[in-house]
């Protein structure tokens, strides 16, 4: 079996991850039962492929996706005696235009792609939906079944929701009195189908402070979250209290909340040490990353389990372009993330309007939440906000 893929194309604007396009090819030729033959996919831009449509199939303008059987009007799994060599032909896509696609299908450019490397190989494997309606059907339905069973196969789980109630402790310390609760808004948000509590416990105790997480410790039922820096005495407080997960995260005094990835590669060495106790604790750690390849390949490095992706130039993107630039960062990094065997997390800034493309994600396991759904809770209540926000991701979760 053998894939190969080529980009003849700009793939700057892109940023395609050849290594997850070929793990899917891979998989669909497993799928289709042609796992000892070879196929190619070329990955060109709206000129080329126009190009092509023209001098082959007589059609003026770029298309998505063209296919070249190796044996074109014989037996599509014919075998190459001379060179014995099992080969299906050639799948060839237009970037361009499989992102403008993408755009409007309001699904990531990597799944996109897929849609169109399936389409093609079933063509190369002899479907044909121009020659009859009734294929064409058929075709279309294979088409669904397999990207089902592919998003299957990947993920077999939605994404799920934590809650961060830091907002309310922080609206708990502005009067110096006992309510609201961070402990009892936690057990509500369990309630209304949360999968976990995530606190951040500072130095500066602006917010959470020590009661606060020790009660959550014994109340939470779900999954206690504890976000920290790597500070000594914050580390000998997560050790003793033994949470289910520690997402380290950078902190700085002066920040009204926490403003960007951590510097994994800046910082290994103290990042490790702080792993290595964790793990002998038996406390699993996430690193909270800006959605770069060099981050994730930190993380991964120095032994994290997790890691979470932070969303918040995505979500304070000025316009639908640097949006979409910042969400295929995110698409990147995560499936890249998922390669290496970490797992994946999401967070920072999400909110009801910009949720669902990220739970859509496959790779992705857990979003963390909290200002905007305390926010939405002032107006609803509490309960209601955190379902609210559940039936986004749930829905999401359901696409592909």
């Amino acid at each position: 079996m053998s894939v190969h893929i080529a980009v003849n194309c700009d793939p700057a604007p892109f940023r395609i991850n050849v290594k997850l396009l070929h793990r899917r090819t891979l998989w669909l030729l497993q799928q289709n039962k042609v796992a000892n033959h070879s196929v190619s996919v070329l990955l060109v831009d709206d000129k080329e492929i126009s190009w092509l449509n023209s001098n082959y199939r007589d059609k003026t303008g770029p298309t998505n996706v063209l296919s070249f059987s190796f044996d074109d009007g014989g037996d599509p799994l014919s075998v190459v005696e001379s060179i014995g060599i099992k080969e299906l032909g050639d799948i060839i896509i237009s970037v361009e235009t499989a992102s403008r696609e993408a755009d409007n299908l309001k699904t990531s450019l990597h799944d996109r792609l897929t849609w169109l490397i399936t389409h093609g190989l079933l063509h190369l494997l002899g479907y044909d939906h121009e020659r009859s309606e009734k294929e064409a059907n058929e075709m279309w339905a294979l088409e669904n079944q397999l990207i089902k069973q592919l998003h299957n196969s990947r993920s077999n789980q939605m994404t799920q929701l934590a809650i961060n109630v830091d907002h309310v402790a922080t609206v708990r310390n502005a009067r110096g009195v006992n309510e609201p609760d961070p402990v009892a808004a936690a057990a509500i948000c369990e309630l209304a189908g949360a999968s976990g509590i995530v606190v951040h416990l500072r130095e500066d105790r602006r917010h959470i402070n020590d009661r606060d997480i020790h009660l959550l410790r014994e109340t939470i039922k779900t999954r206690m979250n504890l976000e920290m820096g790597a500070n000594k005495k914050i580390v000998e407080i997560a050790l003793a209290l033994k949470p289910d997960m520690v997402t380290l995260v950078p902190e700085k005094r002066q920040e009204l909340t926490t403003e960007g990835g951590l510097n994994v590669t800046g910082q290994k060495k103290k990042l490790a040490k702080t792993i290595n106790q964790m793990n002998k604790a038996g406390i699993p750690v996430s690193l909270f990353i800006d959605p770069e390849a060099k981050q994730v390949k930190a993380a991964q490095a120095i032994g994290a389990t997790y890691v979470e992706l932070h969303t918040g130039r995505y979500c304070d993107a000025e316009n639908e372009i640097i949006q979409e630039k910042e969400y295929q960062l995110i698409t990147s990094a995560a499936e890249e993330a998922y390669q290496m065997g970490l797992r994946v997390n999401a967070g920072h800034g999400l909110d009801y309007q910009n949720t669902a493309k990220i739970a859509a994600l496959d790779t992705i396991e857990e979003l963390s939440i909290g200002h905007a759904i305390i926010a939405r809770a002032v107006f609803v209540g509490l309960d209601q906000a955190v379902r609210e926000m559940g039936q986004i991701v749930r829905d999401a979760s359901m696409t592909f």
